[in-house]
């Protein structure tokens, strides 16, 4: 667990970078973060999967006043998913997961007929955007860049846009970017959908991530 306590770290930092999160406060076992997020107002980090640590940070997350999430990596998600249940939490999603990749062989796919790619770097934010020739945004994505690592994060494509191979280009863009800047390695946490895509880009799963909340929460869309 420890290469993977420190995977996690880093990875918050960048997300943290990439959407203006303030640093996290260390808790035990864990990190608590004013994350302040459309979905919920506090986020704790879970550095540790034993089932006491668990309890104890499924604790803090239930006496939180605002609505409170906690996102833990594991390899063993079905003893995770047991632990945060026997901990009084229930899942809002379970088939995360966290990837990485150097960043320096990440493939560049040029943007489809009709649409251009526009990257900026911001500070230690790096956009890109996918534009159609009739002006309108089809696809996005950020970074956030700590240390040598960079934090993939809000990768979407407009449904109107979508099979053309830009989630691609947009990967692309931002390892370009990145690497430009100084960055090796790429951190992600993927969706159901992104784990179909960013294994074909030479992403490669580290962990499974499962996310809980006490009950009663909505769950996420």
């Amino acid at each position: 667990m420890t290469d993977l306590r420190e995977t996690v770290v880093r990875w918050q930092h960048g997300w943290a970078v990439a959407r203006s999160v303030a640093p996290p406060e260390a808790v035990d076992g864990g990190l608590r973060s004013d994350s302040r997020q459309p979905t919920r107002d506090v986020d704790y980090l879970a550095l540790d999967v034993d089932p006491a640590t668990l309890a104890g940070l499924a604790g803090r997350v239930a006496a939180e006043r605002a609505v409170t999430w906690l996102t833990v990596a594991t390899i063993d998600p079905d003893a995770t998913a047991a632990a945060l249940e026997a901990a009084g939490l229930v899942l809002l999603q379970k088939s995360e997961a966290m990837m990485a990749i150097d960043l320096r062989k990440h493939p560049r796919r040029e943007a489809a007929a009709g649409y251009r790619v526009e990257t900026v770097r911001s500070g230690a934010v790096v956009t890109a955007t996918v534009v159609h020739e009739s002006g309108e945004v089809a696809a996005w994505g950020n970074a956030g860049l700590s240390g040598t690592d960079a934090v993939a994060d809000k990768i979407e494509t407009h449904a109107a846009h979508r099979r053309r191979g830009l989630a691609s280009t947009v990967m692309g863009s931002l390892a370009a970017e990145a690497v430009a800047a100084g960055a090796e390695q790429g951190l992600l946490i993927a969706s159901v959908d992104g784990q179909m895509l960013y294994p074909r880009l030479g992403w490669r799963t580290i962990a499974h991530v499962l996310i809980a909340t006490i009950p009663g929460r909505v769950a996420p869309n």
